[in-house]
């Protein structure tokens, strides 16, 4: 029992750390720049410019959008823009292809925070957007081909606040802020289940006996067995659980800046149980359209860790 308290003090201390010191600052940073872009109408005019030329993957000027809020917000800010593109009408094969979009890209809760832990933020935010355009291009000419293209009258008009005045913009970075809070304090639960399991397995021993067991066959193919741990972390708790798990590997010495760089195309993306759970939430018809764009975001992710792989 004594062990079991040690484990679980200092995971919480360490979520907590995590959470408050590392990824709570840089989300009001980042929030709040995002959300003054969108009041002064910046993202507006980036999204109009922009919508053309994704046209052909299958994406709207929603679907921008989405992108945008899913490298500079955080995974989960997308979801009201697919609840808004299911509720204006656009069709089956936009809202796959949008979702595939988003769960292939890097989201900004974990890219951020990780960024000042040595991720290369100018290349993860690259290969994100090639990844997100492969995914969607990929889910609406492939995978979501025989999803209904029938769109109903669609209404791509971005809803937002305000800043025309110092009280407009105050008014925004208050909001920003508090958004950001909630982003962290949110993350603070999973993050300490994680690292208490992750600490728990690692006393019992059980990481030692599956990293032996898997370190010949990884090392054909030049794969760092270090990286067991935080991709079962990864895809079973989601990014910020991994994200946590990384940080408290690097402390520790058994990963390195090189090996979080060169895994950041598969650790760093919305592909994973909780993720899913989270991004269908939007509406029916996401959820109904969410294995097709699951398949396409494989495609994206794929790029993404091959290029990862290659240039970090």
């Amino acid at each position: 029992m004594e062990i079991l308290t040690d484990i679980i003090l200092r995971a919480g201390r360490s979520a907590v750390e995590l959470a408050f010191f590392v990824l709570l600052p840089v989300m009001v940073v980042m929030l709040s720049v995002m959300r003054l872009l969108e009041a002064k109408g910046v993202l507006d005019r980036l999204v109009h410019r922009v919508t053309p030329l994704v046209r052909p993957a299958g994406l709207t000027g929603l679907g921008v959008f989405a992108a945008l809020q899913v490298n500079f917000v955080s995974f989960a800010a997308p979801v009201a823009t697919l609840t808004m593109m299911e509720g204006r009408g656009a069709s089956d094969r936009h809202l796959a292809a949008t979702l595939a979009m988003v769960m292939a890209m890097a989201q900004a809760n974990v890219t951020f925070p990780m960024a000042a832990l040595g991720l290369d933020f100018g290349l993860t935010l690259t290969l994100s957007l090639a990844g997100g355009l492969l995914a969607a291009a990929a889910t609406w000419h492939g995978f979501g081909r025989r999803l209904s293209a029938v769109e109903g009258p669609v209404d791509e008009t971005l809803h937002h606040r305000v800043a025309e005045d110092a009280k407009g913009v105050l008014d925004v970075i208050n909001r920003a802020g508090a958004e950001a809070f909630k982003i962290a304090v949110g993350a603070i639960p999973m993050l300490v289940l994680a690292l208490v399991a992750v600490m728990a397995l690692r006393a019992s021993g059980a990481i030692d006996a599956l990293t032996t067991l898997l370190a010949p066959p990884l090392a054909a193919v030049a794969i760092d067995p270090a990286l067991i741990l935080p991709t079962l972390t990864k895809y079973i708790a989601g990014g910020t659980a991994m994200m946590g798990v990384m940080d408290e590997m690097l402390r520790a010495g058994s990963a390195t800046v090189t090996s979080l760089n060169q895994s950041a195309g598969f650790l760093i993306h919305p592909l994973d149980v909780a993720g899913v759970a989270i991004l269908i939430s939007a509406g029916p018809r996401v959820a109904r359209v969410w294995k097709a764009a699951a398949l396409g975001a494989v495609a994206g992710i794929a790029l993404r860790t091959a290029g990862h792989a290659l240039l970090a």
